[in-house]
């Protein structure tokens, strides 16, 4: 190759030295471009992840002079009971006639509540004393044949000693007078057997007439005039098993299932308060009578027997009540403490300040608070800085701050 051809493959084309000299301001426009889209990115990832709404769960601040349950350690439902009731029957079958009761009627203990056809009754009973009387007048009979064969034995043994009778005849008196005496003794007998008949016939008439066992109101009427009864049930529908029942409205009280993960804090005497659901507003002292000691296993709830301290009519049986059981017996006049009550976990520490977080707006309030060293059960009392009706977050998460963006869960407020 000649030193022409050499030269010419060293030489640099006018297009390639433009290229070369182009391809150098090019590349601070590419990587600036690569970092603005970067910041885009990450300005729209902290857009959507730094204010996507904290998921809370809330309670309602309420009042306490309007909160039932301040100072319940625990609450229960359950239902009036009777310890005292009886369905009303007679103890024999017979066929009413008079029936002398009706719903809410008060009675008292043996009065008079039904009636049931004696005629048979009584006929039985007109026969045992017949048979008694005829008993008795056979007694008296052989008293006075045996008084006679005793003086008679006494004659002949007399004659016998003079010789004047056989002393035979004398032994013959003896014998029919002890004779006569072991007649007179089964003869008693049967009188004491035919008074026994008459005892027996007078309480089957007595059957005849249906009693109320104790004083009470009836709460049911089960029979009416003409209808048959009896103690025992004979299928059908056609006999009836009772007259009515009737209830000792003094003995009432309140059952409660208590779930059995609670039944720890229930402790025999425990003062408590109960409210009927008839009467949401009427507050009844209460106290504990016992914990029945066996627990339903299909419930996984033990019974709890809760007195009540005040007897009223319009307490009856089978209302549906909810028993609050308190940790402090209150006091009769006692003044309601002012603020508001919130569950004990709403409350937690920030900057070295007890705080709540107030919801509103889909937003939080960062309030400082100050409150009661009382505790009522799991609420605690707020003086001031929440309102009633307030919503505040109950456990806020750790990176919960004032102005928070929060959703609410769905069935948790």
């Amino acid at each position: 190759m000649s030193n022409a051809d050499l030269l010419k493959e060293l030489r640099i084309e006018r297009h390639q030295r433009d290229d070369h000299d182009g391809g150098g301001g090019r590349w601070p426009w590419i990587v600036g471009a690569i970092v603005v889209v970067l910041l885009l990115l990450a300005g729209a990832g902290w857009m959507l992840l730094g204010h996507r709404p904290l998921p809370v769960q809330t309670a309602v601040a309420v009042t306490s002079a309007s909160d039932r349950d301040a100072g319940a350690v625990l609450q229960a439902t359950g239902y009036v009971t009777a310890r005292r009731q009886a369905t009303v029957s007679a103890q024999i079958t017979g066929t009413l006639t008079a029936v002398l009761i009706e719903e809410g009627d008060h009675v008292k203990q043996d009065q008079v509540l039904a009636r049931l056809d004696d005629s048979a009754y009584k006929a039985a009973l007109d026969t045992a004393k017949a048979q008694a009387a005829a008993a008795h007048a056979l007694v008296t009979q052989y008293q006075a044949q045996l008084a006679q064969n005793l003086r008679d034995a006494t004659r002949q043994q007399s004659l016998a000693a003079q010789g004047l009778v056989s002393k035979q005849s004398a032994e013959q008196a003896v014998t029919l007078a002890d004779s006569t005496r072991a007649m007179l003794v089964s003869q008693q007998k049967n009188a004491l057997s035919a008074d026994a008949q008459v005892t027996e016939a007078q309480v089957n008439f007595d059957y005849c007439v249906v009693r109320a066992p104790f004083t009470g109101v009836i709460t049911t009427k089960d029979a009416q005039v003409g209808e048959i009864i009896s103690p025992f049930s004979a299928g059908g529908g056609f006999t009836r098993t009772g007259v009515g029942t009737i209830v000792d409205m003094d003995s009432l009280e309140v059952d409660v299932d208590v779930n059995e993960a609670y039944i720890g804090r229930v402790k025999p005497d425990m003062s408590a308060e109960a409210v009927l659901d008839a009467y949401p507003d009427w507050k009844i002292p209460a106290h504990v009578i016992a914990i029945v000691p066996t627990a339903d296993r299909g419930k996984a709830t033990i019974k709890v027997r809760v007195a009540l301290e005040q007897k009223d009519a319009r307490i009856v049986p089978d209302m549906g009540v909810r028993v609050s059981f308190l940790e402090v017996k209150p006091q009769a006049g006692a003044q309601a403490p002012q603020g508001v009550l919130v569950p004990a976990s709403a409350i937690v520490q920030r900057d070295g300040h007890s705080v709540v977080f107030v919801v509103e707006g889909g937003h939080v309030q960062q309030r400082v608070v100050n409150p009661a060293a009382q505790a009522y059960g799991e609420l605690r009392l707020l003086p001031m800085a929440v309102k009633p009706g307030d919503s505040v977050v109950v456990s806020p998460p750790a990176g919960l701050h004032d102005g928070s963006d929060v959703q609410v869960e769905q069935g948790k407020s």
